[in-house]
């Protein structure tokens, strides 16, 4: 679900300094960031994982997709979102009347697109074949509106302190809650229960975006950083990867030797099959509210302080990886990462469209595969297919529908500003 790097800019106002800063430019990549293709590629990769096999057996323990996908593929998929708003406003913050209009009436356009296809995509998807997460992404766009504005060290900091304290704020909230459908969001349900809907999206959904809010911001400000240094994607690898054992650590600790578990299986009001259930292999978005230790669980899902500090500090390491690679010198060993990495970057240039394929693929007569043929035949498809448009048609079809939804958004707001005496 990458959004377009097509940054939204003043007409007639960058400087050629300006635009060499604000385009991320990497040798022989086109103007695109490969890495950050390849990181999308990647996450691509995992969310079709996730839908198409099992990520938990018949006891429900976790399997080694439910371990290495599940929870962390949409992740970082989130924190490549504000990646690619950071992209879209030039990689600096957004600053000024003007610009801050047009960079607004961008995100929402294109949040509408993407929203409207997720949508679309949950009147014919159940739930239980895949969760779609375009709704809460495009909600993610909208919630960017603001954060846009803001310098770097305040969304550094506003990203920290949101994972600690808006998990918590969603514990106590959604206690006076009903309890989610967990249903696909759908055209239907938009008219029927707009209310409903826009709770899920919001708070207590599979995908809650407001809790979801530091990946978004961590992904902006690591937008605007200094990709193409090694030193710098080596070291966002070590600390994501430090991140991510800090924080399972953190958990374990507390459900340990803190009196964690013991706590939840008094106090949970649930069967301790279930609880262990949700300890091994996640929620569905959210914890139960019965007990303020859930906010101590690391688990997939959960979207609690532990699971948001994990899950981000794993797409740090992913990131950081995949952006080092970028960097390598040697030219046998470049062009070995350059012939392994291309179909999944050129995958990752298109995730909207490949993502919706791959939803709308599940839920046909076309699917007669058992799960691990399956996947591998999605795999295959989705690779080959990135090649193939990125050599003859370049942008992939859905995303030049949310591009020029964004653009045309931008100038609309432009041209009804020009005309409106100051």
């Amino acid at each position: 679900m990458s959004p377009t790097e097509t940054p939204v800019r003043d007409p007639g106002t960058a400087t050629p300094g300006r635009a060499r800063h604000a385009a991320p430019i990497v040798p022989g990549s086109r103007g695109r960031v490969v890495g950050i293709d390849a990181a999308r590629g990647l996450a691509l990769l995992g969310m079709m994982a996730v839908h198409a096999l099992y990520v938990s057996d018949a006891a429900g323990a976790p399997t080694w997709v439910g371990r290495i996908a599940s929870g962390n593929a949409a992740a970082l998929f989130a924190v490549l979102a504000g990646v690619g708003v950071a992209f879209m406003t030039g990689r600096t913050r957004v600053t000024g009347a003007g610009p801050a209009r047009r960079a607004g009436a961008a995100l929402v356009a294109r949040a509408a697109v993407i929203g409207l296809l997720g949508l679309a995509l949950g009147v014919v998807t159940d739930a239980e074949v895949a969760a779609v997460i375009l709704p809460a992404y495009a909600v993610l766009f909208v919630l960017a509106v603001p954060l846009v504005l803001l310098p770097t060290p305040v969304l550094v900091g506003g990203a920290v302190l949101g994972a600690a304290g808006l998990p918590a704020l969603s514990h106590l909230v959604r206690a006076g809650m009903p309890p989610p459908v967990l249903d696909n969001p759908s055209l239907g349900r938009l008219v029927t229960d707009p209310a409903g809907l826009l709770r899920e999206l919001l708070l207590t959904g599979t995908y809650p975006a407001l809790t979801w809010i530091p990946y978004l911001a961590i992904g902006l400000a690591l937008g605007r950083a200094h990709l193409r240094s090694p030193r710098f994607a080596a070291g966002l690898a070590a600390g994501g990867a430090a991140l991510a054992a800090a924080a399972s650590g953190a958990s374990a600790f507390l459900l340990g030797p803190a009196g964690g578990l013991a706590a939840l299986s008094a106090t949970s009001g649930l069967d301790p099959a279930d609880v262990q259930e949700i300890l091994a292999s996640g929620a569905d978005g959210t914890t139960p509210t019965t007990t303020w230790w859930w906010l101590a669980v690391d688990a997939p899902h959960t979207s609690t302080p532990l699971d948001l500090a994990r899950t981000a500090g794993i797409a740090l390491a992913v990131i950081g990886v995949m952006l080092w690679l970028d960097a390598v010198q040697r030219p046998s060993l470049r062009a070995a990462v350059t012939v392994l990495r291309a179909p999944l970057a050129a995958a990752g240039a298109m995730t909207l469209t490949l993502y919706t394929a791959h939803v709308l693929f599940l839920n046909s007569p076309f699917d007669v595969y058992a799960p691990v043929p399956g996947y591998v035949v999605q795999v295959v498809a989705v690779l080959l297919l990135g090649l193939a448009w990125r050599a003859t048609a370049g942008r992939g079809p859905l995303e030049t529908v949310a591009a020029a939804a964004g653009a045309r958004a931008a100038r609309a707001v432009s041209r009804e500003r020009g005309s409106t005496p100051s």
